[in-house]
């Protein structure tokens, strides 16, 4: 069995791999594990080389991935399930959450905090069907309270810490400010968190930082984060089962979206109103 990840080094991919590869222990199967570093052309030639040494499964992350790796995955009539996302035609096999709702619901927070110049940290939306979902939801919850995202405070940035502190400093460049930056995952907002400390920017008195994620990190940091809780071990545990129930030609069903939910911390400060 195979499993092909964008990277190895976001914690949420590392604890899903382990549910994931315990769960196929017990069940007796054996996991190997690749990472494409968010390179969406090396993910075919991965595949390519798993699939030709012979693989009774694969797992990948996210639904948006070229066209050729779904054929290469049909000719070998190889089983597969994609994670994290969730295919909203229902036409492939899923295990995952709704990013677009979990995005919203935060949005919907920071709206309520009184927050109305926000700015977005979302991820590099090039096949990233995830990071297309995050800046929908924000445009659509700005949009329901009257409001619109600017296009300069779309700010698309690696997973990493150093995409955070990017984003800080691209929303620095600028004479106007937002009062939030809501980053995709807890790596770019610990980063962004870095950079105005470095700035002598206080969060969240200057600004507010929310992420994603809910890794140990996100409640260790000072100022706690506001962040996303999402189901990362029973994504990997889930995953485990709907790929063996298909290896061994077993009915399964479709499965319902898993849940996420924000997480309030510290990080995010409630604008009074005047």
């Amino acid at each position: 069995m195979t499993a092909i990840y964008p990277t190895l080094d976001n914690p949420i991919f590392a604890v899903s791999i382990q549910s994931l590869q315990q769960t196929l222990w017990s069940l007796g199967y054996q996991l190997f594990v690749a990472s494409h570093e968010y390179r969406p052309e090396r993910e075919l030639d991965l595949l390519r080389s798993f699939v030709e040494r012979g693989v009774d499964a694969v797992v990948l992350v996210g639904t948006d991935h070229d066209d050729a790796v779904f054929e290469l995955l049909e000719q070998y009539m190889i089983p597969y399930v994609l994670t994290w996302s969730l295919d909203e035609a229902n036409s492939r096999p899923c295990v995952g959450f709704s990013y677009y709702d979990a995005t919203f619901e935060m949005a919907r927070l920071v709206l309520e905090y009184g927050h109305t110049q926000i700015a977005i940290c979302p991820g590099l939306s090039y096949r990233n069907e995830r990071v297309r979902a995050r800046i929908a939801a924000t445009q659509d919850a700005l949009q329901a309270a009257g409001l619109k995202l600017r296009p300069e405070w779309i700010i698309e940035q690696p997973f990493t810490f150093e995409g955070g502190r990017q984003a800080v400093i691209q929303l620095l460049s600028h004479p106007d400010r937002p009062s939030v930056l809501i980053c995709g995952t807890d790596l770019q907002a610990v980063g962004a968190m870095a950079e105005c400390r470095e700035q002598g920017i206080s969060v969240p008195d200057d600004l507010s930082i929310t992420g994603s994620d809910d890794i140990e990190l996100a409640h260790l940091v000072q100022p706690k984060l506001t962040t996303v809780h999402v189901p990362t071990n029973e994504i990997g545990i889930r995953a485990a089962h709907r790929i063996v129930s298909l290896i061994e030609g077993n009915s399964v069903s479709d499965e319902l979206p898993l849940l996420s939910g924000v997480v309030l911390r510290d990080s995010l400060k409630k604008i009074e109103k005047q």
